[in-house]
């Protein structure tokens, strides 16, 4: 089931988005997103967040502002298992253009956006990780 974000989800939500970076961006320091973590968590409840649930479960949830993409994240253990089809066709249904910013080092991420609709449109900079990236836009 996919649901809008409570108050009560943040620290389920907060232990996907550390355990979710650390896995899927292991050529970034862990440190660099535990010393993330405060900004992240107070930034949370600003955005538009909406949390799949299975089972009494929180498995994932994306973030958007606006039409950006801020985050989808997947708990480790349950990826692969349609939760962030799941999670991207649901915010897809309200909008008619979406973007999102992947770590070219981030294979998986990029291969599944672009099996979603999603196109590479720029290559970046992330100056705060000195990692490059792609800029990544659907459009209905």
């Amino acid at each position: 089931m996919i649901r809008s974000y409570e108050t009560d989800d943040l620290d389920r939500v907060m232990e996907i988005w550390l355990a979710a970076n650390t896995s899927a961006h292991d050529f970034i320091e862990a440190g660099y997103w535990q010393s993330h973590y405060d900004e992240v968590k107070g930034l949370l409840p600003q955005s538009d967040v909406y949390i799949f649930e299975k089972d009494g479960e929180i498995q994932g949830f994306i973030g958007l502002t606006g039409d950006h993409i801020a985050g989808l994240f997947v708990a480790p253990g349950k990826q692969s298992q349609g939760t962030g089809k799941a999670l991207l066709d649901h915010v897809k249904k309200d909008r008619s253009t979406l973007f999102l910013k992947v770590y070219q080092k981030n294979i998986r991420a990029i291969y599944f956006y672009v099996r979603e609709g999603f196109r590479i449109v720029r290559e970046d900079m992330d100056e705060s990780s000195r990692e490059a990236e792609y800029r990544l836009s659907w459009n209905r």
